[in-house]
């Protein structure tokens, strides 16, 4: 049971309740980061712009973003971003070598492996190594390597706030949720 009371959103008003009715499903999530009322909105739109407008692959992201949550133990965003993965193309196989740490594992490419690489040193050590930095460089460009730490930032945060409250994992939305955020992104 989450340590906090999670959000009804029949109580919310203005933009938190606006958002909360363009929701197809409301994630508790979103009910646990509605008590950061100054800041749901910004976080919403920042999510949005991860999701549907990065120029970092819809594959790459998803790979990026199991990364974060295997690493930070993100139970709740694991169970929601597998299903969206698999939508969006990344093969079980490729799940599976993310959620054992394998990210040398034949399933993934050359540059898959160097973007998890990438993404370990970024969450585990913060500072990257120049080695592991010029791997990414050697196939992303320096926009999608930009976006690579704003997805693993924001998706650390997300596994903060839902372990750190205990938030109760949803059945997972999967694309349903993914879907309803590329409509209004």
């Amino acid at each position: 049971m989450a340590r906090l009371p999670l959000i009804d959103p029949e109580t919310t008003s203005g933009e938190i309740r606006a958002s909360f009715d363009r929701m197809p499903v409301k994630l508790n999530i979103f009910r646990m980061m509605a008590h950061a009322e100054a800041n749901m909105i910004p976080a919403m739109r920042l999510a949005n712009s991860i999701l549907h407008k990065q120029k970092l692959s819809a594959v790459n992201r998803e790979l990026l973003i199991l990364q974060a949550a295997q690493l930070e133990g993100g139970a709740y965003e694991w169970r929601q971003h597998v299903p969206i993965a698999l939508g969006v193309g990344v093969t079980q196989a490729q799940i599976d070598a993310v959620e054992c740490g394998k990210y040398d594992d034949a399933a993934l490419d050359a540059a898959e492996r160097a973007l998890l690489g990438f993404g370990r040193e970024v969450v585990e050590k913060v500072r990257v190594s120049d080695a592991v930095f010029a791997a990414m460089r050697g196939h992303f460009s320096d926009q999608e390597i930009v976006e690579a730490i704003v997805a693993l930032g924001f998706y650390m945060m997300m596994a903060r706030l839902t372990e750190a409250t205990e938030t109760d994992l949803d059945p997972a939305a999967g694309m349903a949720v993914f879907e309803g955020g590329k409509k209004r992104g």
